[in-house]
């Protein structure tokens, strides 16, 4: 029962948050990635400087809130297309996990074990 293999899979519909959360590590990765061309990279950035900056055009928070989601929009929009898919397939991955039950004691994978002991 212990050496049985199982996939650790992300719920489909995964919820409000959890597609932030996907949203804000695409934009991180997108970001870092070298192929995306650097003045794409300066909307997310300049939308965060709106959101930090202490005078607002309009009163209120809503347009923050819009400057925030059109600039991170625009920016994945365009960003190159095979570069966004690769990091999305990234993302929503499978990963392979050993599953064990919670009352066995836990042994490392001798790859893991100390090689001083």
């Amino acid at each position: 029962m212990a050496d049985r293999q199982r996939k650790i899979v992300p719920s489909p519909g995964g919820g409000l948050l959890n597609e932030l959360g996907v949203r804000l590590k695409l934009i991180l990765r997108l970001m870092g990635d070298g192929r995306v061309n650097p003045l794409v990279k300066l909307l997310p950035i300049g939308a965060l400087g709106y959101w930090l900056m202490p005078v607002d055009l309009v009163i209120g928070p809503i347009d923050d809130a819009v400057l925030i989601w059109l600039g991170t929009v625009l920016f994945v929009e365009l960003c190159p297309p095979d570069v966004v898919q690769e990091h999305m397939d990234s993302l929503r991955s499978v990963v392979d996990a050993e599953w064990r039950e919670t009352g066995e004691t836990a042994t490392p994978p001798p790859e893991l074990e100390d090689p001083k002991s």
